[in-house]
């Protein structure tokens, strides 16, 4: 599965918060042979937890699928760019390529307002590919927050 299919996935799973009431955001963990093994939305409101943001509810579904937190070889394919919290869940899980749909200028940890997930003093070196899917993330954003003003 190339990027671009996996950014369909995880703008599906966005699109699942919205029945929560949730700001849509989807992740997919995708394995070394392409294949989906973790897959999530934000689920903060419904969970009441401060935690259940899609990046890491995807990891936590690989990792138990995988059968181990170590995720060398695997993907993370969001719609929105990660947060402090799920950049370190990234650098814990060992992913080593994200792939991200709409930059977080507010706040984005992985290029935007910071980049964790290449700060070298936490020897970390994950790929970043930014921008597939940034049109369709970035609308179900804007219409999501444009609702609540």
């Amino acid at each position: 599965m190339d990027d671009a299919a996996a950014m369909r996935e995880a703008l599906d799973e966005a699109r699942r918060a919205l029945k929560h009431d949730d700001v849509p955001v989807g992740a997919v963990v995708v394995s070394p042979s392409g294949v989906v093994v973790g897959r999530a939305h934000n689920r903060r409101e419904v969970d009441s937890d401060p935690t259940a943001h899609a990046e890491v509810l995807a990891l936590r579904q690989a990792a138990s699928r995988v059968g181990s937190w170590h995720l060398e070889g695997h993907r993370l394919v969001v719609t929105l760019e990660p947060c402090a919290m799920c950049a370190g869940a990234i650098l814990a899980a060992r992913i080593p390529r994200l792939v991200v749909g709409a930059w977080d200028p507010k706040a984005g940890a992985t290029g935007s307002q910071w980049d964790l997930v290449r700060d070298a003093r936490l020897a970390a070196r994950v790929e970043v590919v930014a921008g597939i899917g940034a049109d369709a993330a970035s609308a179900l954003l804007t219409a999501f927050f444009a609702a609540r003003r």
